[in-house]
């Protein structure tokens, strides 16, 4: 087995059992991924792109893995059709998502796969749990740190850090 790679995901729903959901995904994520280092708390966001759905639940994860980012990819898009996720409108409600944000430092521009996700820094929703437990996280494409990020962000949707 190969070297463990830290990651970061960005996990979220807005159909039905919300936090069930996060939770859910968290624990195939650290069965078939690797160990869980830590997570941030829960925030709300009202839906992004497509403002006539539900308000989302968002968690940032940071994880330990072995798999390299072309496994990685298939296991996150199993473990969303697992839980009842099937992509039909972009954008569109969803009871899980489970998308790649980080995989260590490496810069992958593929058809299928762009790691750092390419629109992590568009979005509060995404920075403002990844701030929580990576604020220093240097984007390998931008050169900033996660607060610097969120601070440059024009996203102005409010991120409700959930009770």
């Amino acid at each position: 087995m190969g070297k463990h790679t830290k990651i970061y995901l960005s996990i979220g729903g807005n159909l039905g059992d919300r936090k069930a959901y996060l939770e859910k995904a968290t624990a195939l994520l650290v069965k078939a991924v690797g160990p869980l280092v830590q997570a941030s708390q829960i925030y709300e966001t009202a839906a992004w792109g497509k403002t006539d759905e539900a308000p989302f639940f968002n968690q940032a994860l940071e994880m330990q893995t072995r798999l390299p980012a072309s496994e990685l990819i298939k296991v996150c898009l199993k473990i969303e059709a697992s839980l009842g996720r099937f992509r039909e409108v972009r954008w569109g409600a969803r009871c899980i998502d489970v998308d790649i944000l980080f995989y260590g430092d490496v810069i992958i521009d593929q058809t299928h796969l762009q790691i750092p996700h390419p629109r992590l820094h568009l979005r509060n929703f995404v920075l403002v749990p990844l701030m929580e437990i990576a604020p220093d996280l240097i984007h390998p494409g931008l050169g900033k740190n996660i607060t610097a990020l969120h601070q440059g962000c024009e996203d102005t949707l409010e991120v409700v850090l959930q009770a």
